[in-house]
């Protein structure tokens, strides 16, 4: 078997893969004779069906079969014999037609396409200058934090009037358009929270009101729709096409939250038992967890930046025709040409990214090893059993989950990439200049929404 490369130029080339009938023949008589132990014709025994006639049935399927694994086997084998890397995978050649006879097989050739990995040259010193952005902890954002903490622990009492971020329970009754009670209508006993209403007006509507006052709502101004309003008014998720924008709202009861009272019982359920004994150490602990908090986000809004500015000032072309027939050949479900035409320039834009931090990995000998993942993998674990209040399993147990995780390629990719985005984190705080800026938490969120956009 030969395989010979014909460069096409430097991103794209031809591999040619010339199969004699040696490579191939020894393999389809063994398959073949295996197919007559176990084929069952009428007019003859088992095992005892003529040699030509199996030939004629499967002779041609499974030199196809052989031919194809020992071609696979040839491409693959040589390309990693190579000094160059490859982007997809090796393609049938575009309106070219095996050359062979398979009514009267010797030699076969077989051509593909492969689009070869550019090479990659990051500039990225010293000299290099970007802002960090931080959160400002005012007093103002201490305050926010603190009422959160407080209502979370909190506990609900009967209001008189209906308060920003009460919730209301009441009667749903769905009216007609001529705001009269429907007949054969939706008539729903639930509840609602002010609190995630974001429509200004029907907030301001329902401001002020008492047990016992009656409110023209739209049932999808005071649910998230979907599923919870389906939930809100007792139907299906599918009968909310049928219903009417008009619902009569009877509040039955208000129910306010009552924060938590500042003592020692809140400080030891937030902090753990003594570790903070007043409110003034614990408006400290806050401005602590929320720098901590914060600093994770910077990290992030700082890496989008770095990433985004050297995609578009490192040179990087790629074999783009190719890469778009590969996309659309891998595809698991059928796609058109026309939508990868339409999503390639994100695609081109992550393959970029990819290929910059894999030059960056490879020029600075940053590497994840085995041992890394599954540490960080246990972390993870620990975290998630933290968040249900569970303790965190003995190390042996630990290890086999963390092994488990790792075990699906679909996870493990997840965190590898996690693992390489820190790493890049790290890289481009100990690398570039950078330039701190404090700006208010309404600011930063949107920095941080347009970084990731």
């Amino acid at each position: 078997m030969d395989v010979t490369l014909e460069k096409i130029d430097d991103l794209n080339a031809l591999l040619k893969v010339k199969v004699e009938k040696k490579d191939y023949q020894e393999k389809v008589d063994e398959t073949l004779k295996n197919y007559r132990k176990q084929a069952n014709i009428p007019g003859f025994r088992k095992g005892k069906v003529p040699m030509g006639m199996i030939k004629k049935q499967y002779g041609q399927s499974v030199l196809a079969e052989e031919l194809n694994k020992q071609v696979s086997e040839a491409l693959y084998k040589y390309i990693d014999e190579q000094e160059f890397e490859v982007l997809g995978n090796p393609l049938p050649k575009q309106d070219e037609e095996v050359k062979g006879d398979f009514n009267n097989p010797e030699t076969f050739e077989f051509t593909y396409e492969i689009g070869i990995t550019p090479e990659v040259d990051v500039k990225l010193s010293g000299r290099n200058k970007y802002e960090y952005t931080k959160v400002k902890v005012d007093d103002k954002l201490v305050d926010k934090q603190l009422e959160d903490l407080t209502r979370r622990y909190g506990k609900l009492v009967s209001g008189e009037k209906v308060g920003e971020k009460d919730m209301v329970l009441g009667q749903f009754v769905e009216l007609d358009e001529d705001g009269k009670i429907k007949e054969g209508g939706i008539m729903n006993s639930s509840t609602i929270s002010l609190e995630f209403i974001e429509k200004k007006t029907v907030k301001k509507k329902l401001i002020g009101k008492k047990p016992g006052d009656k409110v023209t709502v739209n049932p999808f101004d005071v649910s998230r729709g979907g599923n919870d309003t389906a939930s809100m008014l007792g139907i299906k998720e599918e009968e909310l096409d049928n219903i009417s924008d008009k619902f009569e709202l009877t509040i039955n009861e208000v129910k306010v939250m009552e924060p938590a009272e500042l003592n020692q019982e809140l400080f030891d359920k937030l902090f753990g038992e003594g570790n903070v004994k007043s409110e003034k150490e614990m408006r400290e602990r806050i401005v602590k967890d929320l720098e901590q908090m914060f600093e994770k986000d910077s990290d992030k809004i700082l890496t989008r930046r770095v990433s985004n500015d050297l995609i578009e000032k490192t040179k990087i072309d790629l074999p783009d025709e190719f890469l778009k027939r590969w996309i659309h050949a891998s595809q698991q479900e059928p796609v058109t040409m026309e939508a990868i035409e339409k999503d390639y320039p994100n695609y081109q834009k992550g393959l970029k990214w990819q290929l910059i931090q894999n030059q960056i990995f490879k020029d600075n000998g940053i590497k994840i090893e085995q041992d890394e993942a599954l540490n960080y993998t246990k972390g993870l674990l620990i975290n998630q059993y933290a968040q249900y209040g569970m303790p965190a399993p003995e190390e042996a147990e630990l290890n086999q989950a963390a092994q488990q995780v790792l075990g699906n390629q679909k996870e493990s990719q997840q965190i590898f990439d996690m693992l390489a985005e820190e790493k890049m984190t790290n890289f481009f705080k100990e690398t570039v200049k950078l330039k701190d800026k404090e700006v208010d938490y309404d600011e930063y969120v949107k920095i941080a929404e347009d970084s990731n956009a």
